[in-house]
């Protein structure tokens, strides 16, 4: 059996935040979502996350998620954050402990980490890495036989191990039972008055145990986020990792440094992202598509030879071979077939185009249903709103809705009707008709000037 235990319950006042500090989203994703795909991905049998700041809000946004909550009501230290969880921790099987504000590190290597724990029948272990400057971090002190032997941190370091480049991540595994029998012994005998999960350490060393340390080389991985500068080094990190294994996968980036990808977000080969792209939540985008610049798409599904420029598209999903944009705002709910042309500032919200169809410029479509080989004209306005309810406009196949035309549902235009330009449609348009919804022109002759607005 293996359990997982987050530590999640931290004020994070450095943040200077309303939110949680492990609700801070990285790459499009809290970090501590981020810590439990790594989890998940390990095949914890039980998993807990320790809350306390922010708890109602860590449980609504993580709790769909198969995991157990335990309160910390008093943050007396990471001893006393476990501590909370030991009625949890069973007599047998091993127990992970993390952090959740450490987004950056890899399931690849919490795989190999407990991997080394139980091939060496370790009764604990500490994953570590080195750094060029390891201030402010506890040392690793091994033995010959390359065990730990003692965890030192900085105040309390002599000369010779402040040189001591192999830090403490603070990420452990342990024997579950061996957990169990120490935080019994811990106590808050020390400057803080805090109980400290490195005395655990101490403990079973003092009892003559063995306690590894596994050293992974990217010492980026255990980067905690303390503040908001932090946050902003682990998103370039994560995002920089994004890029490169989608680029490793065939996707051709122009620009890295000006191109946002979320965590979630899959993308196919030869498909091509200009620089101010902007693609997050469950996005999913084909083969042979352009994107970009300047645009930006969240939770949608983009399919094949798609071409989006300089727009934002929501929730939406796009069949193969359509072109969107310029400046196109497609909103949530919104489904183009194939082969279809959304241009220059229009807006699509709650609507289905068909095959083929087009509404090159200028348009609103808002709650319509719209089939295959339509013609919208510039200026067309879906007028869905009376005031109380929003109501829907069907223009069935091979329509034609001509320039500057205001569709007020609910209303159908019928397969093959033609709608002049200008027209404010109110009523059903029979198929293969031609409403003209307008009234004759007049012209008044002289108004102008014996209205005294001629200007000579």
């Amino acid at each position: 059996m293996l359990m997982s235990i987050i530590l999640a319950a931290g004020a994070g006042t450095r943040m200077k935040s309303k939110i949680p500090k492990v609700l801070h989203k990285v790459a499009g994703v809290s970090m501590i979502e981020h810590v439990l795909d790594v989890v998940e991905g390990v095949d914890c049998s039980k998993k807990v996350v320790v809350i306390g700041h922010g708890a109602e809000e860590v449980k609504e946004s993580i709790g769909h998620r198969k995991v157990q909550f335990v309160l910390q009501s008093e943050r007396l230290g990471t001893g006393h954050a476990v501590m909370q969880v030991d009625e949890e921790i069973p007599e047998e099987g091993n127990v992970i402990v993390l952090y959740g504000d450490t987004p950056l590190i890899k399931e690849d290597s919490i795989k190999d980490f407990i991997k080394f724990h139980v091939d060496n029948d370790f009764s604990a272990s500490v994953l570590t890495t080195e750094i060029y400057d390891p201030t402010g971090y506890g040392r690793i002190i091994r033995n010959d036989l390359g065990e730990v032997v003692a965890i030192v941190e900085e105040r309390d370091t002599n000369e010779q191990q402040k040189i001591i480049r192999e830090i403490n991540s603070g990420i452990y595994c342990f024997k579950a039972r061996e957990l169990k029998k120490s935080l019994s012994k811990l106590n808050n005998k020390n400057s803080q008055g805090e109980y400290y999960l490195t005395d655990v350490i101490g403990i079973l060393n003092s009892e003559g145990k063995k306690v590894g340390a596994f050293k992974i080389e990217d010492y980026t991985e255990i980067i905690g986020v303390n503040s908001r500068n932090q946050l902003a080094d682990a998103e370039k990190l994560m995002r920089n990792r994004i890029l490169q294994r989608l680029m490793d996968e065939g996707v051709t980036i122009v620009d890295p440094n000006n191109t946002y990808i979320g965590k979630k977000v899959k993308i196919k080969r030869d498909t091509i992202l200009y620089p101010g792209s902007f693609i997050m939540g469950d996005t999913e985008i084909g083969e042979d598509c352009i994107i970009g610049p300047n645009t930006s798409i969240e939770d949608s599904v983009i399919k094949d030879n798609v071409e989006i420029v300089s727009s934002t598209i929501l929730k939406s999903h796009i069949d193969s071979n359509t072109k969107v944009g310029p400046y196109a705002y497609l909103r949530p709910n919104s489904k183009l077939g194939k082969n279809v042309k959304i241009g220059d500032f229009v807006e699509v919200k709650n609507s289905s185009i068909g095959d083929n169809s087009k509404a090159s410029h200028l348009s609103y479509i808002g709650d319509g249903e719209v089939g295959k080989n339509v013609n919208i004209g510039c200026g067309v306005v879906f007028v869905n709103y009376d005031g109380k309810n929003k109501n829907k406009t069907i223009v069935e196949d091979n329509a034609f809705i001509g320039c500057n035309v205001n569709l007020v549902a609910p209303v159908t235009v019928k397969k093959n009707a033609y709608v002049a330009a200008g027209s404010t449609i109110t009523k059903q348009v029979p198929k293969e008709s031609l409403a003209v919804a307008r009234i004759k022109q007049s012209n008044i002759e002289g108004w102008v000037r014996r209205k005294g607005l001629v200007k000579e």
